[in-house]
C-alpha cells in the first residue's frame, strides 16, 4: 500500500504491516499472530536481562556481573533493531524508530544505566508484537476480500446443446484465469463462484454475504447471473462464463481493496509531512537538552545525557505514523463487511462530512424495473398499434423506459414492424421510420420541439408520447416502484444530521413530486436532461438556498449519473455490483442496492473520523506531557517507553475499534 510505504522514513519498523496481504519491508515486521518477538533466542535474552537486573539490584555481585549479563540480553533482544538501524543508515533513513531506539539505550548504557538501556529495547519490541497483534485484527475484513476469488475452475464441455436436454463431460480443474468467455464451469455445492457467468443447469440458493453483506441467501435458475465470489449452496450448477477473470467482480473487488490506502486522507497526509519535520527537530532538540545545559554548568553531564535520552525516547512519532493510516484501513474494511466498498481514506473522511446528499431518482430510490401501466390512444390510433410504434422505434435503446415498452408488446406475441434509421436523442427520446412512417416517441419536451400537438397529461407514472407522421397517436403510461427503504434511508440521514436532501430526475413533475413526498425529500427537481442535473448540482455545491454546509454526497445508479457521481465531493454509486461504470464513476459502491446502507456508510466514516481524532489528542497530549517532564527531569526512562510504545499499543488499539 503506498502510502503506508510512503511513512518509512519516520517509522520503518511498522510500515510493513499493513498492506492488505502483510508484507512488510522489516526485518522484523509484523505478523497476524505476532509470533515474531516470543522466540527461544528472545526468551534467552529476557532470561538474561532478569538475572542481570537481580544481579544488581538484589545480590552484591560485581559490577560487571550484571553489566555482562544485561549486554547479552541487551544484543540478543535487540540483534534486529540494531541491524535494521545499521541498515537504514547506509540507505540515509537516519531519522526512524530503529535509530531513536539504538541512540537511547547506547547512550543509557554509556552513562551506566544498565537495565534502563535494556529495558528501552525490550519493551519497545513487546509493545512491536502487540502492535504486529492489533495491526492483524485491521486487516482481517480487508484479508477475506482476497480470498472470495478462487484461482482454479471446474470447466466441462457440452456434448450436447439443449436446454434440460444437455449432456456434459467431465469436469476439468484449471487456473481461473484461463477459462475463456463462453465455457461452461461447473460449481460443486459449498463451492465458491469463480468467475462472473450465467446459469445454465440447475437451480438453487447462492450466498452473496461477502460480496453484499447481505445474510439471506439468494435463489437463482437458470437464466440468472452469479457473480465471482458467491458461495453455492447445496446443488450442482453449471453456467457460462461471460466476463474474463481480469473482469469478474471478485477481482474488481481485490483491485479497489488493494488501492484503497492509495487515496490518503488529509490527516494522513498531514501526519506524514508533520512527522518529517517533526522528527529531525525533536532529535536536534534532545542533543541540545543533553549538551547546552553542562556546557554551561547547569548540572552534571549525565544527569543531562540521561534527560536528552528520555526525550528522544518519548519523541518517535510512531503512534500518529501507525494509527492514522490504520484507522482509514479499519474503516474501509468494516465498511466493506456490510457491503459497502470505499477506494480510499479521502473519501471515507469526506463522507463523514457531508450535510447534503443528492439523489437520482431512478434505479437509485426506486427499483428501476418499469413496466407498463396504461396506453391511452388518441386521434384513431387503436391502442395496439399505438404500442406497436413505440416498441419498433424503442427496440435498439437500452433505457429501461424503452425495455418496457419493447416488453409490453412482446406479449402480444405478434412481430414487430420494422424501423429505419432509429435516432436516440438523450433525455427526449427516439424517432425512427416504422413501415415507412416517421414516428418520434418520447417526453412533452420532445414533441414541443418538433411542433406535435399533444395531451398534456398529470398522472404519476413517466408519460411517453407517441406521434406518427406529426399526428399524435397517444401517449404510454410506464411507472416505477420505490424501494422498500429508500424512506428508511431518508428518514436515517436526517437523524443523523444531514441536514439538506434533494432529488434530481428527467421524469415529469407529478411523477417526481408524488415520490419525494413519500420519502420525505426536502427539495425535488424535475424534467431535467443529463447536463441539467449536473448544474443543478453546481448550485447546490456552491451555497445555493438552504446550503446546510459541508460536504456535498451524489447518489446515482453509476450508469447515467457518471457526471454527478464524479462532480460530487462523494459519488456513491447504488447497485453497483458487477457495473463497471459504477465503479468507475462512483468513489463509494453500495453492493446490495439498498438506499438504507447510505446511513451505515456515514456512520463508519464518522466513527473513523473521531477515532482519527482521539488517537491525535492522544499521542500529542501524552507525548508533548512526557517530554515536557523529560525536560524538567521528573520523567525516567521506563515513563518514556510507556510514552512511546504504549501510546502507540493504545491508539492502534483504538484504532482497529473502526473496523468494527
Amino acid at each position: 500500500m503506498s502510502d503506508i510505504q510512503n511513512n518509512e522514513a519516520v517509522c520503518s519498523c511498522c510500515a510493513g504491516a499493513l498492506s492488505p496481504g502483510g508484507e512488510g519491508t522489516d526485518a522484523h515486521e509484523h505478523g497476524d499472530e505476532g509470533e515474531a518477538f516470543f522466540t527461544p533466542v528472545n526468551i534467552v535474552g529476557i532470561v538474561l536481562f532478569a538475572a542481570g537486573f537481580i544481579a544488581e539490584h538484589f545480590i552484591d555481585a560485581a559490577w560487571w556481573v550484571s553489566f555482562a549479563l544485561l549486554l547479552a540480553a541487551y544484543v540478543v533482544i535487540g540483534r534486529e533493531v540494531l541491524a535494521m538501524a545499521g541498515r537504514n543508515l547506509t540507505h540515509g533513513k537516519v531519522f526512524d524508530e530503529n535509530f531513536l531506539m539504538c541512540v537511547a539505550s547506547i547512550g543509557a548504557f554509556i552513562i551506566g544505566e544498565y537495565p534502563e538501556a535494556v529495558a528501552v529495547m525490550l519493551f519497545y519490541m513487546i509493545g512491536e508484537y502487540f502492535q504486529g497483534k492489533a495491526v492483524g485484527q485491521s486487516r482481517k475484513s480487508i484479508r477475506a476480500l482476497m480470498d472470495i476469488r478462487p484461482d482454479t475452475a471446474w470447466v466441462v464441455d457440452e456434448i450436447a446443446a439443449g436446454g434440460a436436454a444437455a449432456a456434459y463431460g467431465e469436469p476439468a480443474e484449471v487456473r481461473a484465469e484461463d477459462v475463456a468467455v463462453g465455457r461452461i464451469i461447473e460449481i460443486k455445492p459449498g463451492g465458491r463462484v469463480p468467475l462472473d457467468a450465467v446459469v445454465v443447469s440447475g437451480s438453487g440458493d447462492i450466498d452473496m454475504m461477502a460480496l453484499t453483506g447481505e445474510t439471506l441467501p439468494l435463489s437463482v435458475d437458470p437464466g440468472d447471473r452469479l457473480l465471482a465470489g458467491a458461495v453455492n449452496g447445496s446443488s450442482l450448477l453449471r453456467a457460462r462464463v461471460d466476463k474474463p477473470f481480469a473482469e469478474s467482480t471478485a477481482s474488481k473487488i481485490i483491485e479497489l481493496a488493494q488501492n484503497a490506502s492509495s487515496r490518503k486522507a488529509p490527516a494522513e497526509n498531514f501526519i506524514t509531512k508533520f512527522a518529517r519535520v517533526y522528527t529531525p527537530i525533536v532529535v536536534c532538540s534532545a542533543a541540545a537538552l543533553a549538551v547546552l545545559p553542562p556546557l554551561f554548568g547547569a548540572g552534571p553531564w549525565p544527569d543531562w545525557i540521561m534527560r536528552g535520552l528520555v526525550f528522544l525516547v518519548v519523541s518517535c512519532p510512531c503512534a500518529l505514523v501507525i494509527s492514522i493510516p490504520v484507522s482509514y484501513f479499519g474503516g474501509i474494511g468494516g465498511a466493506s463487511s456490510r457491503g459497502i466498498l470505499v477506494k480510499g481514506g479521502n473519501y471515507l473522511d469526506a463522507l463523514g462530512r457531508v450535510k447534503t446528499v443528492v439523489f437520482d431518482k431512478t434505479g437509485t430510490l426506486t427499483k428501476g424495473r418499469f413496466k407498463v401501466a396504461d396506453i391511452s390512444p388518441a386521434n384513431g390510433f387503436p391502442a395496439k398499434l399505438t404500442l406497436s410504434y413505440a416498441a419498433a422505434a424503442e427496440r435498439a435503446s437500452t433505457h429501461p423506459i424503452a425495455v418496457s415498452i419493447v416488453e409490453k408488446y412482446a406479449e402480444e406475441e405478434s412481430p414487430l414492424p420494422g424501423a429505419e434509421g432509429i435516432k436516440e436523442k438523450a433525455g427526449y427520446g427516439v424517432a425512427a421510420a416504422v413501415d415507412g412512417r416517421a414516428v418520434i416517441c418520447g417526453s412533452a419536451k420532445y414533441m414541443d420541439e418538433e411542433g406535435v400537438a399533444y395531451d398534456a397529461v398529470d398522472v404519476p407514472g413517466t408519460v411517453v408520447h407517441v406521434a406518427v407522421d406529426g399526428v399524435y397517436a397517444g401517449y404510454i403510461l410506464v411507472v416505477d416502484e420505490i424501494k422498500p427503504d429508500s424512506a428508511e434511508a431518508v428518514k436515517d440521514l436526517k437523524a443523523r444530521g444531514i441536514g439538506r436532501t434533494v432529488m434530481l430526475t428527467g421524469d415529469a413533475k407529478p411523477v417526481a413530486d408524488a415520490v419525494g413526498a413519500s420519502l420525505g425529500i426536502d427539495e425535488v427537481y424535475s424534467g431535467l436532461l443529463p447536463q441539467e442535473k449536473v448544474e443543478i448540482l453546481e448550485r447546490v455545491m456552491d451555497g445555493g438556498a438552504g446550503r446546510a454546509g459541508g460536504a456535498v454526497a451524489v447518489v446515482g445508479d453509476g450508469i447515467n449519473d457518471a457526471p454527478m457521481l464524479a462532480r460530487a465531493d462523494v459519488g456513491i454509486a447504488m447497485g453497483g455490483l458487477g457495473s463497471d461504470a459504477a465503479v468507475e464513476a462512483a468513489d463509494i459502491v453500495i453492493m446490495n442496492d439498498a438506499p438504507s446502507r447510505i446511513a451505515a456508510a456515514v456512520d463508519v466514516a464518522r466513527k473513523t473520523r473521531r477515532i482519527v481524532a482521539q488517537n491525535i489528542v492522544l499521542a500529542l497530549g501524552v507525548k508533548g506531557a512526557v517530554m515536557i517532564l523529560a525536560a524538567v527531569g521528573v520523567a525516567n526512562m521506563w515513563e518514556a517507553v510507556f510514552a512511546d510504545v504504549g501510546v502507540a499499543l493504545l491508539a492502534v488499539l483504538n484504532a482497529i475499534r473502526a473496523s468494527r
